[in-house]
């Protein structure tokens, strides 16, 4: 067996081999002579039976296990020779070359190997920013919404016309063609005019109106609209109008702070303390979202250097392509088909983009390592639990259809990546 095994980079390297045919003869002569110790075969005694029917009996099986042997001792020693450790490589060896003729068998195969990342001076790579302030018009502004959140409904004492922000407690019953349809009744319902918790249209023209009157009111259903039935259709809705409700003043005071900090002794000062960290966060938030994440993982990407495992990228090209390829007309399909050269061209087209990709996954995932953040599928579920109860889903069926589509590693991953950049900008703000 001659070996050559050659590192072609920090995270790919081909071992080359001749395998002679009398190694894959002598590996069926072994595997045969095992086999014949443990196999059943009608008319022999069990590990009686005779090597020659066990080679009658298994044939080609044998050969191929005896050629998988051989390429087992191929790349044990290619890696030997590379000083490649087993827990070094990064997926499946890929068997790139297999020629067999009568006196001997040719074979490549290509390894790979995760990338060592040097991450000394990423903290430099961190982009300089200033921590958003909070003025106290702010806090003031942000506790008054929340005063007015907080506030009772009452019924306005003269009968005025209605207005935007007034809460409208109507009867009302919808029409399409001079039929009621099914879900367009309500009775006692309370409607704040310009939530957009109605159809378009539908709050605007209860403007103006007073108690006791009715109304008829012309609206058009969103094409989009959820119930098919209803989507685009004209509908006219008699209503009624059974009282106006506004929002009751409330004091900002220290009872305000108690009740909001659920602390008997909470004052005002507290909770603008407390409202101030909150809008700080949100802050904050949004600045590293926005602006700073974007720009710290473009600049790990475009500074650290490291070689990358071909099919890893090939791998990403191969989504990319297949992701283009949902877009494109049947003709277009055929020719990159018909055309090896056209599907090359179209392959390399997102290269650059497949390397960038492939390149920020590794850095993210040797920063994670390196400072100890793991996200757990069960905190992944949950998150998907939460984001489906926000949208009004049944958060078992939403995490079951992401787990069918295999999106949970790249949620997890997501979610690394997030954590990562957050703790490299945190540190920056301490410092």
């Amino acid at each position: 067996m001659e070996i050559k095994a050659n590192k072609i980079n920090g995270a790919n390297a081909v071992i080359e081999a001749t395998i002679s045919m009398d190694e894959v003869n002598a590996n069926v002569e072994k595997i045969a002579k095992q086999l014949a110790k443990t196999a059943n075969i009608q008319g022999f005694r069990k590990g009686k039976v005779p090597v020659a029917i066990i080679k009658k009996q298994y044939g080609q099986k044998l050969v191929e296990d005896a050629e998988a042997e051989a390429l087992r001792e191929v790349l044990s020693k290619g890696l030997k020779e590379l000083d490649i450790s087993n827990d070094a490589l990064l997926g499946e060896p890929t068997i790139s070359k297999f020629e067999k003729s009568d006196d001997k068998i040719e074979v490549e195969i290509k390894v790979a190997m995760r990338p060592e990342i040097n991450l000394d001076d990423v903290d430099a790579l961190v982009p300089d920013f200033t921590k958003p302030e909070v003025t106290d018009e702010e806090v003031e502004a942000r506790i008054k919404e929340i005063a007015e959140a907080q506030a009772p409904l009452v019924d306005i004492k003269r009968n005025r016309k209605m207005k935007e922000g007034d809460t409208a407690v109507i009867d009302f019953e919808g029409f399409i063609d001079g039929e009621p349809f099914e879900g367009g009744k309500g009775e006692n319902f309370e409607l704040l005019l310009g939530s957009g918790q109605f159809i378009p249209g539908f709050e605007d023209q209860l403007i103006g109106v007073k108690r006791d009157e009715e109304v008829e009111i012309t609206v058009t259903f969103p094409e989009e609209y959820g119930a098919k039935e209803l989507a685009g259709k004209e509908a006219m809705f008699k209503v009624k109008v059974n009282g106006v409700k506004v929002k009751d003043d409330v004091e900002i005071n220290d009872e305000l702070a108690q009740k909001l900090l659920a602390k008997e002794d909470a004052t005002l000062d507290e909770l603008k303390a407390e409202v101030k960290k909150v809008i700080e966060q949100e802050k904050l938030a949004k600045l590293y979202n926005d602006e700073l994440k974007p720009k710290l993982l473009e600049a790990l990407v475009e500074k650290l250097d490291f070689d990358l495992p071909e099919f890893v990228v090939e791998q990403e090209i191969d989504m990319a392509v297949n992701k283009k390829a949902s877009t494109m007309s049947e003709d277009e399909i055929k020719e990159l088909r018909e055309n090896p050269e056209k599907l090359k061209e179209l392959r390399e087209s997102f290269r650059e983009e497949a390397e960038k990709s492939v390149k920020a996954t590794f850095i993210i995932d040797a920063l994670a390592q390196k400072l100890g953040i793991k996200v757990e599928e069960q905190e992944v579920m949950q998150t998907i639990y939460y984001e489906a109860m926000q949208m009004g889903q049944d958060p078992q069926k939403a995490f079951e259809q992401y787990k069918a589509a295999g999106y949970i590693p790249a949620i997890q991953m997501s979610m690394v990546e997030d954590r990562v950049l957050t703790a490299l900008l945190n540190k920056k703000i301490e410092e």
